[in-house]
């Protein structure tokens, strides 16, 4: 296989509009261990920024006393290569927020990917995706935390990628293990 390196791929974590286990419309809490393991993979497999987006300042705050401690703090120099993935994040309210940080920065509008374990009629295979981001266009993969993204929030982006499925029945991976199984899907050699 051809190793790719995903110079037009942006990667955000979304905490608002997920759904609750009872399909509640929530804003959901931010966990350090999405922050660090997330960030790391989108810096191993070259992903071009990680967002962190979600509308509470005081989940912000928290991000960016995470973020300014691995970044500038005394764990920038414990542990340098942690420094170097957690400076791929930017904190945002908003996923329009998100795009305009992006076609600001890349002079392009990012084409939306969005991801769900749940069973939806059309998605996007991995192998059209992978071929997808050889080309020219920018594209943001969002993944959605608590229990994923609102249908309706689904239906308006621009494609969905097919769900990772094991070899059981059971389906519910934490968001930062989705996330690193499909970056190594879509930009593994």
């Amino acid at each position: 296989m051809k190793k790719l390196y995903a110079a037009n791929l942006y990667m955000a974590l979304m905490h608002y509009p997920v759904v609750n286990r009872n399909g509640d419309i929530i804003t959901s809490a931010v966990t350090n261990l999405d922050i660090h393991d997330m960030s790391r993979a989108a810096k191993t497999y070259g992903v071009k920024a990680f967002y962190i987006v979600t509308p509470l300042m005081d989940q912000q705050q928290l991000v960016k006393k995470i973020t300014l401690h691995w970044t500038e703090g005394a764990g920038a120099e414990y542990n340098p290569s942690r420094r170097k993935a957690l400076e791929l994040i930017n904190i945002k309210s908003s996923l329009d927020d998100v795009l305009a940080d992006i076609q600001n920065k890349c002079k392009l509008a990012p084409k939306i990917v969005v991801t769900s374990s749940r069973n939806f009629e059309q998605k996007l295979d991995i192998d059209n995706f992978r071929t997808m981001l050889q080309g020219e266009g920018a594209y943001i993969l969002l993944f959605g935390t608590a229990w994923g993204l609102t249908e309706e929030f689904i239906n308006n982006a621009d494609y969905l990628l097919e769900p990772i499925k094991g070899g059981t029945d059971y389906n519910h991976l934490s968001v930062r293990s989705a996330a690193a199984i499909m970056l190594d899907r879509l930009l593994g050699s």
